[in-house]
């Protein structure tokens, strides 16, 4: 099954008051393996950035003015995710200005039956704990070393392995990276997939140490009538 994970950047909280999209991320995974292929896009939102969004993305008026409109994007956007489920954090919020988008483009909305929410299935696996992505990431520990801002494609590929352990399902990469003959699934394998890098961790010493085996000798021996002794108190044969 093909499925698409994605993120939104915005310049606020709420888009029936003005606020708009600025970025967008969607990485496309096929039954539960990364692909490597993706769609990303920046977009002018045509007003303002809040000094307080900007401190969150990072994405300034500047270096918005000169990339296109939603409108340039949008047939390309919505060829790229076609009919496939839509994974995201907290997804009411990325559906919402997905789908105020595209009813200025006079496009037809994204149905949200098609919405996957990970703030819901991390919320069924874990009650009561931390649901933010950043503190999932390092519940199943999930390498965010290289993210000092939010932005839309960097939190869609943490959210695809987020999504990966919390569905239990393949693996991110069960083929070889550079693997490109016999590919009859028509994916693109000769592009690097995205891993879970986790830190090696040396086994721990376990043998007990000579003063560890006498205080032990010494418990056993005072427990009276332990099933492994005889009446007599001498051990069983």
């Amino acid at each position: 099954m093909r499925e698409i994970i994605f993120d939104t950047e915005t310049t606020g909280f709420d888009p029936l008051t003005g606020d708009r999209m600025v970025e967008i991320g969607c990485i496309e995974m096929v039954g539960r393996v990364i692909t490597g292929n993706s769609f990303h896009c920046y977009f002018n939102p045509e007003r303002a950035m809040p000094p307080a969004a900007e401190q969150v993305h990072g994405l300034s008026d500047i270096f918005l003015s000169d990339k296109p409109l939603f409108a340039a994007k949008a047939q390309e956007l919505l060829d790229f995710i076609a009919d496939c489920p839509l994974v995201a954090h907290n997804a009411s919020f990325d559906f919402g200005f997905l789908n105020m988008e595209l009813d200025k483009c006079g496009l037809p909305r994204v149905d949200m039956a098609r919405m996957v929410d990970t703030v819901a299935l991390a919320r069924t696996r874990h009650p009561g704990a931390k649901l933010s992505l950043d503190a999932l990431c390092t519940r199943y520990g999930i390498d965010r070393s290289h993210r000092t801002k939010h932005g839309a494609l960097l939190d869609a590929e943490l959210l695809a392995q987020l999504y990966i352990e919390l569905t239990g399902g393949k693996q991110i990469g069960l083929a070889l990276v550079e693997e490109t003959t016999n590919n009859t699934t028509g994916l693109d394998h000769s592009r690097p997939l995205i891993r879970v890098d986790r830190p090696y961790r040396a086994p721990r010493p376990h043998h007990a140490s000579p003063a560890e085996l006498e205080r032990h000798s010494l418990f056993i021996a005072g427990i009276a009538n332990a099933i492994w002794t005889g009446r007599d108190g001498a051990a069983a044969p």
